[in-house]
């Protein structure tokens, strides 16, 4: 039988909801689990020099989340916001857009005094096409300076660093949420790693829509799954390969289903379902 979403339910009390990060980011919890015996250890993520071994690979997604929660008001009065997905041209954005039903084709938003956005296509569940309308001489800088990083649904009156929402290694703007795994990584962690002869290397894996789209299915083979894009440098290709061969780990904090690929600047650009 087919599996229904219903069976994935479970309880999780609220107070088991972390509403702050921990400090210092090394200090979560990770939970190990032995492959041949199958026993379970509560370690923590500082521990991992101790769990991997000289010749491992640590690979990471080195995307930066953007400011990407756009607020502001209708010409015609009332409030929206944009959350932006995908930039698909200098001033052209892919958003989800609330409140999605109200907002049509042609409707302008206005952010601030020197920025707008103005819906030129429409998209299925909120989903619009919107440009930046604005006099300064970079309009999707304009536009980033009044946005704010969207935080989880889950998160509820947070409003420490927004530092604190990146990883430590973030250097490629595009994500809509944080790589969340790698959160729990220091410069001093990864620097322990690496004298110990574990590499690392990264990629960039820009999160997109399905982060906060929930599950509308009964049956969860029928939900639709937008796509995401990511690029895997040809150099880290080849050192991913060297480490399966000479017999180390690769540990990687990336995960992707079907895919289309086309070629971009010698690397490979990928557009990835998340599993």
């Amino acid at each position: 039988m087919a599996p229904r979403l219903d069976d994935f339910d479970y309880e999780l009390p609220e107070d088991a909801i972390a509403q702050t990060p921990i400090e210092p980011r090394d200090a979560a919890r990770l939970l190990v689990l032995d492959r041949a015996s199958g026993s379970l250890t509560d370690r923590h993520v500082r521990d991992l020099p101790d769990l991997l071994r000289s010749g491992d690979l640590l690979v990471a997604n080195r995307s930066r989340v953007l400011p990407a929660r756009i607020r502001g008001t209708l010409r015609g009065g009332g409030h929206a916001e944009a959350l932006l997905l995908r930039a698909l041209s200098r001033g052209r954005w892919e958003v989800l857009a609330r409140p999605g039903r109200r907002l049509r084709l042609g409707d302008v938003v206005a952010v601030g005094d020197d920025v707008a956005l103005e819906i030129v296509g429409m998209g299925d569940e909120g989903v619009r096409e919107m440009v930046v309308r604005t006099d300064a001489a970079d309009p999707d800088a304009a536009l980033l300076s009044h946005g704010t990083v969207p935080l989880p649904p889950y998160i509820k009156g947070w409003f420490g660093d927004p530092e604190r929402y990146q990883t430590v290694y973030a250097s490629t703007l595009g994500s809509a949420a944080a790589p969340t795994a790698g959160l729990h990584f220091t410069t001093e962690l990864i620097q322990r790693l690496e004298a110990i002869g574990i590499g690392f290397e990264s990629i960039v894996l820009h999160v997109g829509l399905d982060t906060f789209r929930p599950i509308a299915e009964a049956d969860p083979a029928l939900h639709k799954m937008h796509r995401e894009w990511f690029t895997v440098p040809p150099d880290v290709q080849t050192r991913i390969a060297h480490t399966r061969s000479a017999g180390g780990r690769v540990v990687a904090g990336v995960e992707a289903g079907g895919r289309e690929r086309e070629r971009v600047g010698g690397g490979e650009r990928v557009s990835a379902r998340r599993l």
